[in-house]
């Protein structure tokens, strides 16, 4: 095999290895968002956060992805590799929800936050938020200890 085709290779495999790792659900905790329970995946971890949907074919009803962060901050999240509509809510540390966004599938544009103490970033199938009336000033309960505390 020669060198060009040996590259290949390993980038196809590089490559299939990091949709397979993307796939893989991460731990589950339910929390509350506006009264309605939630199923979220938590990605607390760089590498999950940076991850996060991509490559995700569906969500579960009433299913979705927390980010926590390491510290609060200003957050700007887009859809590299994500072909699910989502929406995200921008969260402090007390569990408020500051804003909400819809995002446009694999636009890598970002969607930053306005605030500078986002602490927690939900992403929901897009009009969830909508559909279950839940509003930037409602509380999120049940929210991990931020990872960089």
């Amino acid at each position: 095999m020669n060198r060009a085709a040996f590259f290949g290779v390993v980038l196809i495999v590089g490559s299939v290895l990091a949709q397979e790792t993307a796939q893989l659900a991460l731990p589950a905790i339910t929390i509350s968002v506006g009264g309605k329970a939630v199923t979220a995946e938590v990605a607390d971890e760089p590498q999950e956060r940076v991850t996060g949907l991509m490559f995700r074919k569906s969500l579960a009803s009433d299913s979705g992805m927390l980010f926590v962060m390491p510290e609060p901050e200003h957050a700007a999240f887009w859809m590299k590799n994500t072909t699910l509509p989502l929406s995200v809510a921008y969260i402090n540390e007390s569990g408020l929800i500051l804003e909400i966004h819809d995002l446009r599938p694999l636009d890598e544009k970002p969607v930053p936050s306005t605030f500078s103490n986002i602490a927690y970033a939900l992403e929901m199938e897009q009009g969830w938020f909508a559909k279950n009336r839940i509003l930037a000033g409602d509380r999120i309960k049940g929210l991990p200890a931020l990872t960089g505390r």
